[in-house]
């Protein structure tokens, strides 16, 4: 069998739907696509375990299977969204690749770091994101401008700018917030795998400099920043504790439901005082 786009067929489609704990209908509708997308956002944890520790980041089906399915583990957005472009395929959706700007509020451009994926269904685009963290969408947004939707108890706008950039937006308490904004030209595999040499390697990284979990769900988010976790309810108030070294296994497992290794914890643990 010739390779497909994304090598759905490297998938293991059965174990992966058992590990976000999805069993319902597997016909590519829109309801399956808001179904898959909100069970992997909520069951696999954004991490960035694996760079900080300084390993290679694979991209390959195989190996992404093996770490986010197998494994226990979770991963950050080439991770997440190559694994669910290979599974959307598998269910048989028309998937393509997208390149986004972080904006996190600021007007400042920042380069094209982030992966997410469009899916035309209904003789209608919509963008699918499960690896945005910790306000990642619950569910896809059409690529219809001034779109509003409320997922979950949050609230996701998509904005079209006069350039015609796209914008993700959420409704924080004091206004809308821009999460990223992206254009239209496809984004394949082979560019995921340049951003994500970037990301994993750069010293200017966020994601060298520091551990940083996310998993976001239905009212509550759930964001961990060196040893800083915090809990933000729909009413954005928020949690915030320090989490000693010694806590850090037993907080990524109960709270962010990622496995790690005896050795792997170890190595946490040492890092932030254990």
């Amino acid at each position: 069998m010739p390779e497909s786009a994304w090598s759905g067929e490297q998938l293991d489609l059965d174990a992966y739907l058992e590990r976000i704990g999805y069993a319902g209908d597997r016909t590519p509708t829109l309801q399956t696509l808001r179904a898959v997308q909100a069970a992997h956002v909520t069951a696999i944890g954004f991490e960035n375990i694996d760079v900080l520790l300084g390993r290679p980041v694979p991209l390959d089906v195989p190996s992404l299977q093996d770490k986010l399915v197998g494994s226990g583990r979770g991963g950050y957005c080439y991770e997440h969204n190559l694994l669910f472009a290979a599974a959307l395929e598998r269910l048989g959706f028309a998937v393509s690749g997208l390149g986004a700007r972080i904006r996190m509020g600021e007007d400042r451009i920042r380069p094209t770091t982030h992966a997410l994926l469009k899916v035309r269904l209904e003789g209608e685009e919509w963008i699918t994101d499960v690896g945005f963290g910790g306000e990642a969408l619950l569910a896809p947004l059409p690529l219809r401008a001034g779109y509003q939707e409320r997922q979950g108890g949050w609230t996701f706008g998509i904005g079209r700018e006069a350039d015609g950039t796209w914008v993700v937006r959420s409704l924080h308490a004091d206004g809308w917030f821009d999460l990223y904004s992206f254009g239209e030209e496809p984004r394949h595999a082979v560019d995921f795998a340049v951003f994500n040499h970037y990301i994993a390697t750069h010293p200017r990284s966020p994601f060298v400099q520091r551990l940083v979990v996310q998993r976001p769900d239905h009212g509550l988010r759930r964001t961990l920043v060196g040893t800083e976790l915090t809990l933000t309810g729909t009413d954005h108030v928020r949690d915030v504790r320090e989490v000693s070294g010694a806590e850090l296994p037993r907080v990524l497992a109960e709270v962010f439901r990622i496995t790690l290794t005896d050795t792997d914890e170890k190595t946490l643990v040492g890092w932030y005082g254990g």
